[in-house]
């Protein structure tokens, strides 16, 4: 079995699913045809509903403010627990029966305007206005294109409909319920995305120079063959060594091959499915972790790593492949069995880096022109996929199958993720494999050139194309905070940074024509030089 082609295989399904987001409640519903008005001009914000029951604290809910309405506070410690009760009738779309003297009242979402449930409740005493959503998503109330002069003096605020099934079991169950209502704001930059960044630099910065690494010394060893054979050898020294380059036409199809991909993921998307993601994930990450243990472990235990055994089914096997091989096995087996605890994501992210780093090992960028054809289809198959596919599917099909939503679990696994630390609203700060892979392709060529060119890093391109690669992350996490943690392609910034710097300063220094059709400086052949020094 080749394990190589099969780790090709996963990262094809990770390639499928690449946005980068940050999960913290989701908003769903487009308000564009209801702009800010005066008495609607809210700005949407998540409110926490903390609950008491016969005055011990119990569940906390997560619901959205309206755009009508006062604002509600941000502080814990300046919200005060009211009394809930249910409305009656149950919609509020007429006045209540009774009168409410200042308690929260709960509404289901019924068929009239939010607006008339706001004054209806408002006018029966009610001092703040929790409306059931007939969805499990939660969803923005605005203001009516029609109406004018609002002045709704209490708090509306929309809760997702299973949070409303909690509420009222309370209150059928017990004879007193409390809510407390306020919207801690969340922190400009959280720490965790200071670290998904450096993580992902991290990733890019190791896998380029293993690469270089292993061209350099493919080079030295082809340049002995040359000088001691009688004939110059076919082909390239790196060929029979694994490497797969890619070529344009590749480059196009990939586009095609993962819009397909992504389409059957969102249309199949369920419970069995995502465990068979993990399967795979589990697979290629168990042969990235064991290359990248190998490869360090060789340097002390050399004789064990070039020593062989033929085992069935696998071929020839070192002592120290076997000898790594249960401990990465069980290391994936565990993260698999125990993936929804709450420290699972350190071992998705050992497992994905390693993976990651083993791919920019297997495939290759030859030259710049590929790499521009390759980052240019994934730039518009990005766009198109988060922004574009909502007209054609009414939501984002990648934000969708990355989420997971239709799973019942907590999306795909083949994500970096690290926990907001210090976010109220909580949630992870991801990045899709195809956000590292793809520009690392590129970032990892551009060193192998460096190395096998005897450039400097000021006099190269790798430190350009590396600086490009975290400008263009960090655009991207600034993007996300401006957009409130809505879905944003991470290429949409990353490539034309990339390219960019790449191109531009190639072509002012003359190198751009190497750089995009042969990829590699002209070395002389110390074979004919030898021959002519004989002659």
């Amino acid at each position: 079995m080749d394990w190589q082609k099969l780790c090709l295989v996963v990262i094809f399904v990770s390639l499928a699913c690449q946005p980068f987001f940050v999960r913290a409640g989701d908003i769903v519903h487009d308000d564009d045809s209801a702009p800010k008005k005066p008495g609607c001009e809210n700005d949407f914000v998540l409110v926490k509903v903390q609950t008491w029951v016969n005055g011990i604290e119990d569940e906390e809910f997560v619901g959205v403010g309206a755009r009508f309405g006062t604002t509600i506070v941000s502080k814990e410690k300046n919200a005060n627990q009211i009394s809930l009760t249910l409305s009656d009738p149950r919609d509020c779309c007429s006045a209540p029966k009774t009168k409410l003297t200042g308690n929260v009242i709960i509404v289901d979402r019924g068929h009239c305007k939010f607006t008339t449930k706001a004054n209806n409740a408002e006018t029966a005493g009610a001092s703040a206005l929790l409306i059931i959503n007939n969805q499990k998503e939660l969803y923005k109330m605005v203001c009516e294109p029609d109406e004018t002069d609002l002045d709704i003096r209490i708090p509306a605020i929309m809760l997702p409909q299973d949070a409303g099934t909690s509420l009222e079991r309370m209150l059928m169950n017990h004879s007193s319920v409390k809510v407390q209502l306020y919207s801690p704001r969340r922190p400009l930059v959280d720490i965790a995305e200071v670290f998904l960044w450096l993580m992902a630099v991290g990733t890019i910065l190791c896998a380029s120079f293993w690469s270089a690494s292993s061209a350099r010394e493919a080079v030295i060893e082809q340049e002995k063959l040359l000088k001691d054979a009688d004939d110059i050898p076919d082909g390239k020294a790196q060929g029979g060594s694994g490497i797969v380059d890619i070529n344009t036409t590749s480059a196009v199809l990939f586009v095609v091959i993962a819009s397909c991909f992504l389409i059957m993921l969102y249309k199949l998307m369920s419970y069995w499915f995502v465990e068979l993601l993990v399967v795979l994930f589990c697979i290629g990450g168990v042969e990235g972790l064991q290359t990248c243990l190998v490869a360090v472990l060789l340097r002390w235990f050399k004789r064990t790593g070039e020593s062989y055994i033929k085992v069935p089914f696998f071929g020839a096997v070192s002592y120290l492949t076997l000898a790594v091989a249960p401990f990465c096995i069980a290391f994936a087996v565990v993260w698999a069995v125990y993936r929804t605890d709450s420290y699972a994501w350190i071992g998705q992210d050992v497992l994905g880096i390693a993976l990651i780093i083993t791919v920019l090992q297997i495939v290759r960028v030859p030259n710049l022109k590929v790499g521009t054809v390759l980052l240019s289809c994934a730039f518009l198959y990005d766009i198109f996929w988060v922004f574009i596919s909502k007209k054609l599917f009414n939501e984002s099909v990648m934000i969708v199958v990355a989420r997971g939503d239709r799973s019942g679990e907590d999306g795909i696994p083949m994500l970096l993720k690290i926990p907001r630390m210090f976010d109220p609203w909580g949630g992870y700060s991801i990045i899709g494999f195809g956000d590292i892979l793809l520009p690392g392709l590129v970032v990892t060529f551009s060193l192998r050139y460096d190395f096998l060119a005897n450039k400097s890093l000021r006099s190269g391109y790798f430190l350009w194309a590396m600086l490009a690669y975290g400008m263009g992350l960090l655009v991207t996490y600034v993007a996300l905070n401006l957009m409130d943690g809505h879905g944003q392609p991470a290429l949409l910034y990353i490539v034309p940074f990339i390219l960019g710097a790449l191109i531009t300063l190639a072509k002012k220094r003359g190198d751009l024509k190497v750089l995009w059709t042969q990829g590699e400086p002209a070395r002389p052949c110390p074979h004919v030089h030898l021959r002519q020094s004989t002659e």
